[in-house]
């Protein structure tokens, strides 16, 4: 009877320690957990804040180079990407920045890159729609370049109805699918992933005509955008404003001749529509950012901004509840 007792006791007392020990696991790593919840949502804020600071740097980069109202080319400082550098190197002025930081504020593992794009260096997929009707000469531009591109015509002609349908009052009532806002929603107009990828260098989607930059376009895209222009021509004219950019556009028409189609119209030599691309590391978390700026004269305004999807590092709880 008393080794019952015993082991009864023995037994209770084990299952006691089991369900203490559980419990204080799991408070542990809900304690982990918060924790961890926590570091990344202040991280996260941080990242956010620095890229706001990097897109007024960019639209400051552009304001002083609307200043002098001249041509837009890549050899101005805008062009230049900015390459991944640790964040503290831009705080070098401050040399008491490293002993006045703290946890919350440590910068000694955030890493910042970015560039600015002219979008007046691709083809603009607004241009397919004039009014109320799909515009024939930019239809005919679109087609060059989706035959250089291998890409089949008939969703060239798909698309550009869509967008007409989209920007027109059927839209509106509800007939036809919205206009996206940006180029990677174009599937909403039944644009095919693989297609989108293969066009997404050389187009761009902007909320008015404009016209195109034969400062920064790509050959495959000037090509697409001259009428009458071949790829020899096109290599022609990129190799040639690498030494001096072009100021006016009748200085590419002298340079190509009079058998190629270079109009006010369709093309410039300045831009006002850029893309601003910035991302930064800040220890396992990666935060992308892009945005498009419209500049006018002196005045640069944002219209649109988009983030990425933040990538942390697997961890490891200190504890894990029992199953």
């Amino acid at each position: 009877m008393r080794r019952g007792q015993r082991g009864a006791a023995l037994l209770a007392a084990m299952l006691t320690v089991t369900l203490v020990a559980t419990f204080a696991a799991s408070a542990l790593w809900q304690q982990w957990r918060a924790i961890e919840l926590e570091t990344a949502e202040r991280a996260r804020l941080q990242a956010a804040w620095i890229l706001v600071g990097a897109l007024d740097w960019s639209r400051l980069v552009l304001r002083e180079d609307g200043r002098a109202g001249d041509a837009d080319h890549l050899a101005e400082p805008w062009a230049v990407p900015l390459q991944e550098a640790r964040l503290s190197t831009f705080l070098a002025a401050e040399r008491n920045v490293a002993q006045q930081e703290d946890a919350s504020t440590d910068t000694t593992d955030a890493f910042l890159s970015g560039r600015i794009i002219d979008l007046q260096s691709r083809l603009n997929l607004a241009n397919l729609v004039d009014g109320n009707e799909i515009s024939a000469s930019s239809l005919r531009q679109f087609r060059r370049l989706f035959e250089r591109l291998g890409l089949p015509v008939q969703q060239l002609n798909a698309l550009a109805e869509a967008l007409r349908l989209a920007r027109s009052t059927a839209a509106a009532d509800g007939q036809a699918a919205l206009a996206p806002p940006t180029l990677s929603q174009l599937g909403w107009l039944g644009l095919p992933p693989a297609t989108l990828a293969l066009l997404e260098p050389h187009v761009t989607l902007l909320p008015v005509r404009t016209p195109l930059n034969l400062n920064t376009a790509g050959a495959e895209v000037l090509a697409a955008a001259i009428e009458g222009l071949d790829a020899a021509g096109a290599q022609k004219l990129v190799q040639s404003r690498a030494t001096r950019h072009f100021r006016q556009i009748t200085e590419a028409r002298d340079l190509l001749g009079a058998g190629v189609d270079i109009n006010t119209n369709e093309h410039s030599v300045t831009t006002s529509y850029f893309e601003v691309r910035g991302q930064l590391r800040l220890g396992p978390l990666r935060m992308g950012e892009r945005s498009l700026v419209r500049r006018q004269g002196r005045e640069v305004t944002t219209l649109w901004r988009e983030q990425g999807l933040f990538e942390r590092a697997p961890a490891t709880p200190a504890a894990e509840p029992l199953r």
